[in-house]
This record gives C-alpha cells, sequence and structure tokens, in this order.
C-alpha cells in the first residue's frame, strides 16, 4: 500500500463516527414524548451518563429543558432549514464524547413540512442519521388497539427503525401487561417500559415566561419525578442496548463546519478579527449555536454581553447581534438600560452592521406594549410599536426572500428560518414605500415583514445560516469593513 493510500485510509476511519443514540417519538403531540425524553435525560445523567440533547425542527424551548435536565447545551436538527448533510454533521459535532444522545421528535413520528411526505419530520431525522426510534404511545383507554396503532407506524415507511415502545398513561400494572402483550406479539419489538398517568408530569402550557422559569430551577421537580417514574417502569439497561446498537455515521465529503473551509481573512491574527456583540441573558436567549459557529469560522469574534444585567454594547465591537427570547418579560429593567439602548441608536445611526430577530427586533421599535398593558420605551430605530397579544400571532417556518440589498443578503436571495411569537410589530407607514426586509413564504402565504435601513437588518423570522452560509461570510466581512 502506497502512503497515499495510506492516508487515504486513516482519512476515512477519521470520518467515521461511532455514536450511541436513541430519537424518542410520538405517535402526535400529547403523546407524551418531552416527559418520557426529559425522564430519560435525567435518569441518564443522575447515573453518572454524559447525555447530549437534540430536539427535531426549529423549537427553542425543549432545548432549554434538555440542557437544564442533562448539564450540556442541547441542538436542533431540523431537515428543512439545513441540508442533510448539515443535519449529520451537526449531531456527528455535538455528539462527540457524550455517552449517549437522546433525539426528542417534533409533533407525531410522521409530522413535518409537508402532509404527503417525510419532510421536516422526526422521520426524517431519525433516517438521515440512522437512528433506532422510541416511539411513545398514550394508551388511555385501549388494550389490543394499542398494538394496530404501532403496526400502522411500523408499516408506513419501511426505511425506518423503530426498535422500541414505551406506553404512556397507563391506568395499572395490569393494564401495562395487557397492552405489552399484544404489542409485542403483533409488531415483533419489545415494549421497554411505560409510565401511569400522573398530572403531575404535565409540562406546563408554553408561554413567554418558560425559558426564564426554567433558567430559574422552577421546574426541577417535574424533570425529578418524570426521571423516577422512568426508572421504576423501565430497562434502562435494555434501552442502552438498543442506543449502542445504531451503526456508525459518517461526516459529509465536504463538511460545512471543517477549518479548510476557512476564507483567508478569518485565519489572520485574532487582533484582525471584528468583533460582534451578542446580547445574551433571560431576556435575550434564542441562538441556535450553529449560526455563533458559522460566525466564528467566517472570522468572527463573539462578545457576549447581558442588557438585563446593565450592560452597555461593548466599545470594540463592529457588529451587533440581538436574538431572540422573552424581551416583554424584562421590558422594564430593558428600558431602565437607557446606556444599552443609546448604544442601539448610536449604531445603527453610524452604519454599524446590526442584525436583530423576534425579540431583538422588538426592542428595536419605539414603545413595547406589555401584556398588563404598561408601555416601556424601546430603542426607537425602527418606526413601529409593539403590542403583546394573548393569541399566539405567527408559528411556522418561513422561506425568507429579500427584497432589496440588505446585511445578509442581495435582492432575491432567500434563506430559511421559522417564526413563533405572540406580540404583532405596528408599522408606521407614513413614510412610503416602508422598507421591508424580507417577502417571507408559510403555509398562510406570502407577506412582507422586517425593517432595513443600511447595514440594519431587522425581522421577526429567526434564520438559520447554515440554509444560506454565504450570509455569514458577507456579515462578518461588512464588520471588518466597519471596523477598519
Amino acid at each position: 500500500m502506497t502512503d497515499r493510500n495510506k492516508q487515504d485510509v486513516r482519512t476515512a476511519q477519521s470520518s467515521v463516527a461511532h455514536r450511541s443514540r436513541i430519537v424518542v417519538a410520538g405517535t402526535g403531540s400529547g403523546a407524551g414524548k418531552t416527559t418520557v425524553t426529559l425522564g430519560l435525560m435525567k435518569a441518564f445523567s443522575d447515573s453518572g451518563l454524559r447525555v447530549q440533547g437534540f430536539k427535531c425542527g426549529p423549537d427553542y424551548i425543549d432545548p432549554t429543558y434538555h440542557t437544564a435536565a442533562t448539564g450540556t447545551p442541547s441542538r436542533n436538527l431540523d431537515s428543512w432549514m439545513t441540508s442533510p448533510d448539515t443535519v449529520r454533521e451537526t449531531f456527528i459535532r455535538a455528539s462527540e464524547g457524550a455517552d449517549i444522545s437522546v433525539i426528542e421528535g417534533v409533533m407525531g413520528l410522521y409530522d413535518g413540512k409537508d402532509p404527503l411526505s417525510n419532510t421536516g419530520s422526526t422521520a426524517e431525522i431519525a433516517m438521515l442519521t440512522d437512528s433506532p426510534v422510541l416511539l411513545v404511545v398514550d394508551v388511555r383507554s385501549m388494550a389490543r388497539s394499542a398494538a394496530a396503532i404501532v403496526l400502522g407506524f411500523q408499516r408506513l415507511e419501511p426505511k425506518l427503525r423503530i426498535t422500541g415502545v414505551i406506553v404512556n398513561r397507563c391506568g395499572s400494572q395490569g393494564h401495562y401487561g395487557i397492552v405489552k402483550k399484544a404489542i409485542e406479539q403483533e409488531c415483533g419489538i419489545p415494549v421497554l417500559g411505560w409510565l401511569q398517568r400522573d398530572d403531575g408530569l404535565d409540562i406546563p402550557e408554553r408561554h413567554l415566561g418558560l425559558v426564564p422559569a426554567v433558567e430559574r430551577g422552577e421546574l426541577e421537580p417535574l424533570f425529578q419525578r418524570a426521571a423516577e417514574l422512568i426508572r421504576a417502569g423501565t430497562d434502562l439497561a435494555a434501552l442502552r442496548v438498543l442506543a449502542d446498537s445504531a451503526p456508525p455515521l459518517s461526516l459529509p465529503v465536504q463538511p460545512l463546519f471543517a477549518p479548510d473551509r476557512l476564507s483567508s481573512e478569518t485565519q489572520a491574527d485574532a487582533g484582525e478579527r471584528p468583533v460582534i456583540a451578542v446580547a445574551r441573558d433571560a431576556a435575550f436567549n434564542f441562538y441556535y449555536p450553529e449560526n455563533l459557529d458559522l460566525l466564528r469560522q467566517s472570522g468572527a469574534e463573539l462578545s457576549f454581553f447581558s442588557p438585563l444585567a446593565g450592560e452597555r454594547v461593548p466599545e470594540q465591537a463592529s457588529g451587533l447581534y440581538l436574538g431572540g427570547g422573552f424581551p416583554e418579560e424584562f421590558a422594564a429593567a430593558i428600558a431602565a438600560n437607557t446606556g444599552f439602548l443609546e448604544d442601539i441608536r448610536n449604531a445603527v445611526s453610524g452604519d454599524m452592521p446590526v442584525f436583530a430577530e423576534c425579540g431583538g427586533y422588538m426592542v428595536l421599535a419605539r414603545t413595547l406594549t406589555d401584556r398588563s398593558g404598561a408601555v416601556h420605551s424601546m430603542a426607537g430605530v425602527i418606526p413601529s410599536d409593539v403590542r403583546m397579544q394573548d393569541k399566539r400571532a405567527a408559528l411556522g417556518y418561513r422561506e425568507a426572500t429579500a427584497l432589496q440589498d440588505c446585511l445578509l443578503l442581495e435582492a432575491g436571495e432567500t434563506i430559511r428560518g421559522h417564526e413563533f411569537h405572540y406580540s404583532v410589530m405596528v408599522y408606521d407607514e407614513s413614510a412610503s414605500p416602508y422598507p421591508y426586509a424580507y417577502q417571507t413564504k408559510g403555509m398562510r402565504g406570502l407577506q412582507s415583514e422586517g425593517y432595513v435601513k443600511g447595514n440594519l437588518l431587522a425581522a421577526y423570522t429567526h434564520i438559520h445560516l447554515a440554509s444560506f452560509p454565504k450570509a455569514a461570510v458577507r456579515w462578518v466581512e461588512k464588520c471588518r469593513a466597519f471596523g477598519q
């Protein structure tokens, strides 16, 4: 064997990753997959294992649960916003060093972007990561019918490996025995455990103060209760065997996150790397780690600061990133940090590259009216006012096409993301035409949203830079030009 062939073999071997993993999927929303996921994560973590959590889809709240239960930052795996290669690469990178990875599904196993395909579904993520699936079935008021449900899920997608079942909301040990026998006889896979009906296990209804509540430790008793019931009724050893049986994965031939993909500019000395200030605290905490990784890879240095702690935008910043979160829960504190709001106004007036999404977008408005009706002054760099409402204003994937050249995109270019918010932005359209940022496409059709002015780009849409990596490079280059 030549030296070149030996090197090729070593390269091929190094690109193969062995990862213990399991996907926790439900027959539908409300089946109990979040409860089972958190119980497994907490039980495994308490036993001394390093657990890596993942969430299928764009959701930010469940990963916050995972992080609290495991002590390790959770990651999203999204097969609509990012490519199949990026899904696999994200999983392999984030799970390195973990003893087991637990991937929580979204909605029902086969529910996603398209009712006629697996696009964006838990099933698609399971197949892309070649992961065994643990199906959670709510068996209230049924016996043999539970087997019919599992059998249908097995047959809809033959390429999917449903390797075990956990039944939820059993009435008794005897009820569990009945459904276990039926499923195992008809479906040929093991029922690994059960959870009894327990009102104390209900995950709180999602609301805008939920993540801060998690960070304060208020849901720790729920995590502990879920782990207790999982330990009592689930064969964790058998589940680990299933997770360990997952086949090895290969990194993409051209990975997105790789040293040789760095531009020459990014290899400059640290002092030449532009600094992007990133607001991060209980009010601003919705950031995809891959977005931050791509900014670093494109040559930026990130400097985190907390507006809630009274901090201002770092003086060395050549760019500003205001992510999503819950500014309405802390509107009074944000309004009181007048230095922070002044820094935003100075950054925008000085044409510093500023990107804000959802919660960050709200802070750029003139005022924010919270749920109690109190009005709080914000930065006022966008001619609009924000009002909170009890009814959810938007939820779903978005294809965002730039209506004009902006910080991340040239006119006509498209990036993918999603929306989830309870607030509405009331625009002052007295200036015509209003400088909307995007035309977004979702299930409800097309709409214009966001705001562009010079190097300011702000909108409700949470974008995923991995859906259009060139945007990260462009952002960093503009920050470098501003700094110079």
